[in-house]
């Protein structure tokens, strides 16, 4: 690391000779202090809160010309006490290479980006950069790129393997991000004061025979297709989206899902208002034959349903649904702080079990935000859930 870091360094120092040439060698140090009383789940009433300390160390390492831009960045993502003071190596594997990628430009609308990338577009409720997870999301993908006129397209491919095969391609890495094939368009124009965008992914996944012994059985796809738009109304903007999800929920059973947001920003003067409303679609508990439960996939989902996570951060997937109304306001104060909160009003969107009532809770979000210096930026917050009506 060291000879790299030297490296770096002193190319560096030679690309000021050069105006075509740029390197960039930055840094992000994210510790993350967190009290945790219900986060994702209910507390159980004998159960004691828990409290620790992660952190993101990250490097990154950036070269550019008229032509070629090579992107690097490798980070630490742990816990603080995880590894032993006098630890010889690496023995809670918390160090990865989080994005290595190349872009070729063939001509100046035309582009080829390839490696471990981070694909992220419009609110990132599909496809987003989870910076709230230490450990960021990312993919392995080969990404053509045009841009004219304010229109920009995206086609990205993968194909994903655990390890070099010497015989087939079963892809046995589980789970219900791990896709083994994808191909996605994202078509964007955009305006002065607004934009509006068309989003389609095709995801593979492989498929398994039934029984004791499973084997491989070709593989199954889902489909989402949906638009995004963010426009200027007067003296507010209107955002929105609709996505629908189709082809198969697991091997076996059919999927027939949506998703629609509509909300609204004000700013009287130096305050941020903001209401909305948003739905995904679910399964009734009572059963049916078609799975109808929407799943954001890829998105930043801590960002949308409240920040306690009880929906769709690695849960709530085949479940009844979500509908969400919410009102956020956010106001500076001072040169150098600001302070937000958020509401959410969350209920079923299909039917729940034996009639019960579709409520899930109001949720409670307090955000402060400080600026300590040019580099360095605090954040504060706390979250309560309530499961009585208010």
């Amino acid at each position: 690391m060291k000879r790299i870091l030297t490296f770096f360094l002193l190319t560096l120092c030679y690309a000021q000779l050069s105006q075509a040439q740029t390197f960039t060698l930055d840094a992000d140090i994210r510790p993350r202090f967190e009290y945790r009383h219900g986060f994702g789940n209910l507390f159980p009433d004998d159960a004691k809160a828990a409290a620790f300390v992660t952190q993101r160390s990250r490097l990154n390492l950036g070269y550019q010309d008229t032509k070629l831009k090579v992107f690097m960045s490798v980070q630490d993502v742990s816990t603080w006490g995880d590894t032993r003071q006098l630890a010889i190596n690496d023995e809670n594997g918390s160090f990865s290479l989080f994005q290595a990628w190349l872009s070729y430009s063939f001509t100046e609308n035309w582009a080829l980006k390839l490696g471990r990338q981070v694909i992220s577009y419009d609110d990132q409720r599909i496809l987003g950069g989870v910076d709230w997870a230490m450990q960021g999301r990312f993919h392995d993908a080969a990404m053509l790129k045009f841009s004219k006129n304010k229109f920009d397209m995206d086609l990205a491919f993968a194909f994903n393997q655990e390890n070099q095969k010497i015989n087939g391609s079963d892809y046995t890495i589980n789970g219900f991000f791990s896709y083994k094939v994808m191909q996605m368009g994202h078509f964007q124009k955009t305006w002065d004061q607004g934009s509006i965008s068309f989003l389609f992914m095709n995801n593979g996944f492989q498929k398994y025979t039934e029984g004791a012994n499973p084997l491989p059985d070709g593989i199954f796809y889902r489909q989402t297709t949906g638009t995004y738009f963010n426009l200027p109304v007067s003296f507010f903007t209107l955002t929105g989206s609709a996505y629908l999800q189709t082809g198969k929920a697991t091997a076996n059973t059919d999927l027939s899902a949506y998703q629609y947001m509509l909300e609204a920003k004000f700013k009287p003067g130096k305050v941020n208002l903001t209401l909305g409303f948003e739905s995904l679609s679910g399964t009734d508990q009572g059963g049916e034959e078609k799975n109808k439960s929407f799943f954001p996939l890829y998105g930043t989902n801590h960002k949308f349903n409240g920040y306690m996570d009880y929906f769709y951060v690695g849960n709530h997937a085949n479940s009844v649904g979500l509908n969400n109304i919410y009102g956020k306001i956010a106001s500076p104060i001072g040169k150098s702080s600001s302070l937000g909160m958020d509401i959410h009003f969350f209920s079923s969107q299909a039917q729940l079990g034996d009639n019960q009532e579709g409520y899930l809770g109001t949720e409670l979000d307090l955000v402060f935000n400080k600026t300590i210096s040019k580099n360095i930026k605090m954040a504060m917050g706390y979250s309560q859930l309530l499961l009585q009506k208010v």
